[in-house]
């Protein structure tokens, strides 16, 4: 959902310590169990808080845009090239990415901004009513924390797909340039979407101290998808700032239960078990970070980032190195190899490594890239593998 950028490698000199998020599971039993009564008081609504929030609404001023500008016997892959006209050329919509706010479809189409989320939320709205088959579809963006006040925050992804035949389908983005971890692609219901949202809407809540406000609208989240392992997560955070640590500990719990790659919430509950003197667990579960760090390609390429810019090349080599046997169909890695041994002066394997990268993105055209062009026709079957997608909030 948010993306921020500029801030990348200082922050990796903070966090590449405690941990990255990837698609591999963490080695550790925390021997939860399911408590009913405090499970029933965190999701105590039944029904949906805020009924009159349609985050795919669309006017009719908005549905005449569309009409005024595609035809109805337009084929779809025209429809599809038309809509990105709409949204984001010049003499149309020209939307723009802001970080700031998660916003229904018509609130992104009135302000001409939004980030990822917001757009797509416009985006699949517009392209349902044009005739397209349009779903969201949730995409892990390569790890980057950002300070916000007193919390770091981890960003992840989302976009809008569909079938345009057979074996052919679009994606269409909405993004600056950020760094999208390679095969992983999930589509997701408008369910799931919406409680994303309302996850979003509870992090930026909390980021502006505002916890109270925060609780509900995460607990509209879980209401929405009691399995969003990010909305527990951060209600953790929640009810950690309000004061109430026993809901704390049992939130970054079903974090970790809901999704065993959730390494924010082990995370958390190190942090959360030092605050509270029980320095045996927090041990534990750093202990269970770090191997899980060992084995997340991320890591590595992390650590190598922030050693590039310390300009420390041979360990920068061998992070890189690491990351590259942990997941050799990473064109980045290929790349960051290619910067570092232009650096060590060894030109002649820097052109292997930039012809490794063109090799994979040549020979592998469905393999998920960011691209400034927003739009991609792919005409083979989807190789992308599943993400838990996101807002996730670190304690600090």
């Amino acid at each position: 959902m948010f993306n921020m950028l500029g801030k990348r490698v200082r922050l990796w000199s903070v966090v590449a310590a405690i941990c990255l998020g990837g698609c591999t599971s963490i080695d550790l039993e925390i021997g939860f169990l399911l408590d009913e009564d405090i499970h029933r008081q965190i999701l105590d609504q039944a029904s949906d808080s805020y009924p009159e929030i349609d985050t795919l609404y669309i006017s009719d001023e908005i549905e005449q845009l569309v009409d005024g500008h595609l035809n109805r016997r337009d084929n779809d892959r025209t429809k599809v090239n038309k809509l990105q006209e709409i949204l984001y050329d010049e003499e149309f919509l020209n939307i723009q990415y802001s970080d700031e706010q998660t916003l229904t479809a018509v609130e992104a189409y009135l302000t001409r901004e939004g980030n990822c989320l917001s757009v797509m939320n416009l985006y699949v709205a517009m392209a349902r009513y044009a005739g397209l088959e349009a779903s969201f579809q949730t995409v892990n963006v390569q790890p980057n924390w950002d300070r916000r006040g007193s919390l770091l925050v981890l960003s992840q992804h989302i976009n809008a797909t569909g079938k345009l035949a057979i074996n052919s389908y679009y994606v269409v983005d909405f993004t600056p340039e950020i760094a999208l971890q390679q095969l992983t692609a999930r589509t997701v219901t408008d369910l799931d979407a919406r409680a994303l949202y309302f996850n979003n809407l509870g992090a930026e809540a909390l980021i502006g101290e505002r916890a109270d406000e925060a609780l509900v609208y995460f607990k509209n989240a879980l209401f929405l998808d009691p399995e969003l392992s990010i909305a527990w997560n951060n209600i953790g955070t929640t009810y950690n700032r309000l004061g109430n640590p026993t809901f704390a500990e049992y939130s970054y719990e079903m974090a970790f239960n809901t999704d065993n790659t959730n390494a924010t919430s082990i995370n958390n509950l190190a942090k959360f078990y030092r605050g509270t003197g029980n320095i045996r667990l927090a041990r534990e579960y750093e202990f269970a970070i770090q191997r899980f760090n060992n084995r997340n390609p991320y890591y590595h390429y992390a650590q190598g980032a922030v050693e590039m810019q310390a300009r420390d090349y041979e360990a920068a080599r061998l992070s890189f190195r690491r990351a590259l046997r942990l997941k050799e169909l990473e064109p980045d890695f290929y790349i960051a190899l290619a910067s570092v041994y232009v650096a060590l002066g060894d030109r002649e394997e820097a052109q292997k490594m930039r012809d490794s990268a063109e090799n994979l993105l040549v020979d592998n055209q469905q393999i998920y890239r960011p691209s400034d062009q927003k739009v991609r026709i792919i005409n083979t079957d989807s190789i992308l593998r599943n993400n838990s997608p996101g807002l996730s909030i670190i304690v600090n």
